[in-house]
C-alpha cells in the first residue's frame, strides 16, 4: 500500500516506458491550458496560474506532459506555455506531442495534411517547445483508411533525428499493424474511459499490452463529456465507488483507468492548482476487485 507520504506523487501509481524512456504512469494533458475547451479557441485561461499549474505537476513527479501545436487560443498557445514554465527542460522530462490535425491562426480547423506537410508540423512544436528533437511524436488519424503514407513520413524524420520515438492517436487495431511495419510504435492514444469505450477498444488495449506498447486513453475523466470536460451526473457506480473511498469522482475514473493494465497510463489535464493535486492523488487509489466489476459493468 502506498504510504501518506507518496499519495501525492505521480510515482505512486507505477512506471512504464515509451522506447527507452522511463515515465510516471499518471502524467499531464495539456490541452485545457489555453481555455475551456479541447477543440475550440476557449476562454483564455490565467497565464501565470496555468504556468504555476506546470511546475506544480513536475514538483509532484509528472514527467510525461502530453501537448500539440494545435491546442491554442486566441491568446494562449499550450507549447509556449510548456516553454516557458518548465525550460530548461529536465533530461526526465517526457514531452510527447501529436500532428495530423492543424488550424489556422483564426482556429479554423484545416484540411487533412499531406506527408510532406507534416515536416512543418513537426517543425512548428520543435520551435514553440524550444527543442532540437521531440521525444514522441503521435501521428492522430483523421481518416479512414491507410495511415501508411503520413506514418513513413514520420519514420523519415525520425530516421533523420528529429523525433526520438514514434506512436499513433485514434487508430484502430490494423493501423497499429499497418505502422508497426514501417517503423516501432512506442504508445497508442485513443479514447477510453469508464463510460466510452468505442467498438474494439478492450481488443486494442489487450494487443498493446501483449506488445509493451503504452496505451494512453484521452477524455478519461470528462468520458462521454468529451471535449466539453467533466460535468453532469456521474454515473450512479461511480459515484457510489466514490464514496465510498473518499475520493472524487474524476479519481475514481483515473484509478479505473490505471486499473486496467501496467501498460495504461493517464494523462488528465486541469488549469486548476487544486485539481492538479486531486489528480495525482489518484495514482495512489487502490480500487477492490468488486469495485473494478461494478465500474467496468456500467
Amino acid at each position: 500500500m502506498p504510504t501518506e507520504a507518496n499519495t501525492n506523487n505521480a510515482a505512486a501509481a507505477g512506471t512504464w516506458t515509451l522506447g527507452d524512456l522511463t515515465v510516471n504512469r499518471i502524467g499531464f494533458g495539456a490541452m485545457r491550458l489555453t481555455g475551456s475547451g479541447a477543440f475550440d479557441a476557449g476562454v483564455p485561461s490565467d497565464r501565470e496560474r496555468v504556468i504555476g499549474v506546470l511546475r506544480r505537476a513536475v514538483e509532484l513527479g509528472v514527467n510525461h506532459i502530453d501537448t500539440a501545436s494545435f491546442y491554442f487560443s486566441a491568446l494562449r498557445s499550450a507549447n509556449e506555455l510548456i516553454n516557458r514554465a518548465l525550460a530548461p527542460y529536465s533530461d526526465e522530462l517526457v514531452i510527447v506531442t501529436k500532428v495530423g490535425p492543424s488550424r489556422d491562426q483564426s482556429g479554423e480547423w484545416m484540411d487533412w495534411p499531406t506527408p510532406e506537410q507534416l515536416r512543418g508540423q513537426v517543425e512548428e512544436n520543435l520551435r514553440q517547445l524550444g527543442r532540437d528533437h521531440l521525444d514522441v511524436v503521435n501521428l492522430r488519424r483523421l481518416r479512414p483508411g491507410s495511415i501508411a503514407e503520413h506514418f513513413g513520413a514520420l519514420a523519415e524524420l525520425r530516421e533523420a533525428g528529429l523525433i526520438r520515438h514514434l506512436g499513433l492517436s485514434n487508430v484502430q487495431a490494423d493501423q497499429l499493424a499497418e505502422a508497426q511495419a514501417i517503423a516501432p510504435v512506442v504508445c497508442v492514444q485513443n479514447r477510453y474511459s469508464v463510460d466510452s469505450r468505442p467498438a474494439g477498444s478492450d481488443e486494442l488495449l489487450r494487443l498493446c499490452g501483449e506488445q509493451g506498447i503504452a496505451f494512453v486513453p484521452f477524455f478519461a475523466i470528462a468520458g462521454e463529456g468529451r471535449e466539453d470536460g467533466a460535468g453532469g451526473v456521474e454515473p450512479e457506480a461511480v459515484q457510489a465507488v466514490a464514496d465510498a473511498h473518499g475520493a472524487t469522482a474524476a479519481q475514481v475514473r483515473l484509478a479505473w483507468t490505471l486499473h486496467q493494465g501496467p501498460h495504461v497510463l493517464a494523462i488528465p489535464g486541469t488549469g486548476n492548482p487544486d485539481h492538479l493535486d486531486e489528480n495525482i492523488a489518484a495514482g495512489a487509489l487502490r480500487l477492490t476487485d468488486d469495485d473494478l466489476a461494478r465500474l467496468t459493468a456500467a
